[in-house]
C-alpha cells in the first residue's frame, strides 16, 4: 500500500484494494489543464506553504505547469480568507503577523 502524502489536499482511498488517489487542490482549480499524477507530490510546494505560513486561513489555487522536461505544481493564487486579502507570498500574511505581534 502506498504511503499517503502529508498534505490536506491529498486524498487516497485504499479501502478493499482500491488505489484511488487525487489532489483536491488541483481538481478544484479552474485553470488547471494538465492531469495530476502521484509523482507531482514529491516536489509540490503546497505542504511546505501550509506548514510554514503565518496565515491561519490560507486558501490556495494551483496548477500543473510544464517546465523544460518535467511537470511541477505551482501556486498561482493565495488568499487569507480571514482578512480577505490576496497574498504576494503564500507564506506570509501581513495582517496575521500584526495580530500575533500585538
Amino acid at each position: 500500500m502506498p504511503q499517503p502524502v502529508n498534505c490536506r489536499y491529498f486524498y487516497g482511498d485504499y479501502h478493499r484494494g482500491s488505489q484511488r488517489e487525487t489532489c483536491r487542490l488541483l481538481e478544484e482549480s479552474p485553470r488547471n489543464e494538465r492531469s495530476w499524477h502521484r509523482k507531482l507530490c514529491n516536489r509540490c510546494p503546497v505542504p511546505t506553504f501550509l506548514l510554514t505560513s503565518n496565515c491561519r486561513s490560507l486558501v490556495l489555487e494551483a496548477e500543473v505547469k510544464k517546465r523544460f522536461l518535467s511537470e511541477r505544481v505551482e501556486v498561482t493564487f493565495s488568499v487569507c480568507s480571514e482578512h480577505l486579502i490576496e497574498l504576494e507570498d503564500p507564506q506570509f500574511c501581513p495582517l496575521c503577523a500584526q495580530e500575533t505581534d500585538e
